[in-house]
């Protein structure tokens, strides 16, 4: 949230439990962030629900829990890291240039990512018929995801709001731009 007002973003926060997906609606928000929080998906209040009900018509930014809430909303299985926690560890990660255009906009490839989970969605159940990985790290789990149709609901796995993702605040920045440009080619009927 740091790097947001820095940015000079409007936003407000509110915990996952504390408001209903009708509340959310009738606040008629220009994007959605789905940030990192403790726990599964299936503890993570209305994250689920906001995936599936509002990511249609609204961009979704995950990021960490919110990538795997993202993932299983969409029939993906949340499973512990195979090579152990992963808290306050940096890493390479590689994106798709294309396919990753929007949110890694401007960044190296690869760029260090922080990364602080113990959950990853499972690269067996991962739901390709609906998102595709656009990052990934050297040993092959998925670090950002988007939706095929719904290219608005993305994620990532890691932080870039950490310090040791020296990039990350281009992430955020090019997550903004993403609503504002939706937002006008949503008004525009395209």
């Amino acid at each position: 949230m740091q790097y947001m007002g820095e940015l000079g973003l409007n936003f407000e926060v509110y915990r996952n439990d504390e408001l209903t997906i009708e509340e959310v609606k009738r606040m008629k928000p220009r994007g959605i962030l789905i940030s990192p929080g403790p726990g599964e998906p299936q503890d993570s209040g209305i994250s689920l629900q906001t995936v599936l009900e509002l990511g249609p018509t609204i961009p979704i930014f995950g990021v960490c829990m919110g990538l795997q809430c993202i993932g299983e909303a969409f029939g993906g299985k949340i499973i512990r890291v195979p090579s152990g926690v992963m808290h306050g560890k940096s890493s390479p990660v590689y994106y798709d240039e294309v396919l990753g255009k929007s949110i890694f906009e401007g960044l190296s490839n690869p760029f260090t990512a922080a990364r602080y989970h113990s959950l990853v969605i499972e690269e067996e159940t991962f739901p390709h018929d609906e998102l595709e990985v656009t990052a990934w790290t050297e040993d092959g789990l998925v670090m950002a995801a988007r939706h095929k149709k719904y290219t608005h609901i993305q994620g990532v796995q890691f932080h870039p709001e950490s310090i040791i993702t020296p990039e990350g605040k281009k992430i955020i920045l090019n997550f903004a731009r993403y609503v504002e440009e939706f937002e006008k080619q949503t008004s525009e009927g395209k």
